[in-house]
């Protein structure tokens, strides 16, 4: 069985981003002869050429490309380990923190809540955006500590996550000044209604959608769209009305360039943490989720604008 050695791959890496084996062998401080023998002994235990030899220097083969990314996933998950480590033991050292951040959360929500970690010496930020569904596989798979999402997730025995609901806000339908004047009813007058929506994923979508069924209507849905800056961005064009919270447009409101065509009560855009149970967790998310479910401490809809 080929055995598989830490310090090969940890030397593979550095003449991956040097492509020369002579500047990487300075940076590792070894002599050339020596790091060539550790990167010959690495390819024969992967069975494959890692690098061509050309005038100019090196340059990494198909299967280097390919083991590249994993040298590279290995030795971070390497430092991780020595950060949660000693970071357990001694209370110090550098931290990491890794957000996953579903794609239609209000940016400003993420800054607003990661702020004290934002502004806190000898702590990097790591933001992942994506499908709610693809952030939980990597918080399952200890790729990231966190996840921000407009909705909590149910938990199970092999899924223990928590779900902290950590702020809410209304709804509304927005748009240019024009559309105030058309005094349409919600929801009796909004057949062919032209409207921007969120994704089928949101909470606040599948509200809306059961909202108009029940009354027997049918609006025209012009964009579904996936992120909230997007949804300001497409409400101030003035084709349709955009179904938002409307702190994501408070300075266009209050500039006139977009109105509060109405406000839905029944539905409420929702801010959760989702955290899982770990043995070793991050300390900067007990703090960060603990800032804002402490009474008095939620953000309110009034303290934050934009997307």
């Amino acid at each position: 069985m080929p055995f598989l050695n830490y310090h090969h791959l940890r030397y593979f890496r550095v003449i991956a981003r040097e492509l020369s084996l002579t500047r990487a062998a300075e940076k590792l401080n070894l002599s050339t002869p020596a790091l060539s023998i550790q990167l010959k002994q690495l390819e024969e235990s992967l069975g494959q050429a890692l690098f061509v030899r050309e005038r100019g220097g090196l340059t990494l083969t198909e299967a280097g490309r390919v083991a590249v990314k994993y040298a590279d996933t290995i030795g971070r998950t390497g430092e991780e380990l020595m950060d949660v480590m000693q970071n357990q033991s001694h209370g110090g050292g550098r931290q990491v923190l890794r957000v996953g951040a579903v794609a239609t959360l209000s940016r400003n929500f993420q800054v607003e809540f990661l702020k004290p970690a934002l502004h806190r010496a000898g702590v990097e930020v790591v933001i992942r955006s994506g499908a709610l569904r693809e952030l939980l596989v990597s918080l399952h798979s200890h790729e990231i500590d966190l996840v921000l999402s407009n909705q909590g997730v149910r938990r199970d025995a092999e899924r223990p996550w928590h779900s902290h609901l950590l702020a809410e806000q209304a709804v509304s339908l927005v748009g240019t000044p024009a559309w105030k004047k058309k005094r349409l009813k919600f929801p009796a007058d909004f057949a062919n209604v032209p409207v921007i929506l969120p994704g089928m994923e949101s909470n606040t979508r599948a509200g809306f959608d059961r909202m108009l069924a029940a009354a027997n209507v049918r609006p025209t849905v012009l964009a579904e769209v996936d992120d909230m800056a997007m949804l300001r961005l497409l409400a101030r064009e003035g084709e349709g009305l955009s179904l938002v919270p409307p702190v994501v447009v408070r300075d266009e409101i209050e500039r006139g360039e977009l109105v509060e065509t109405h406000r839905i009560p029944e539905l409420r855009e929702t801010f959760y943490a989702i955290t899982p149970s770990r043995r070793f967790p991050n300390p900067l998310v007990g703090e960060l989720v603990e800032r804002m479910v402490k009474p008095g401490k939620a953000i309110s809809a009034s303290k934050r604008g934009g997307s």
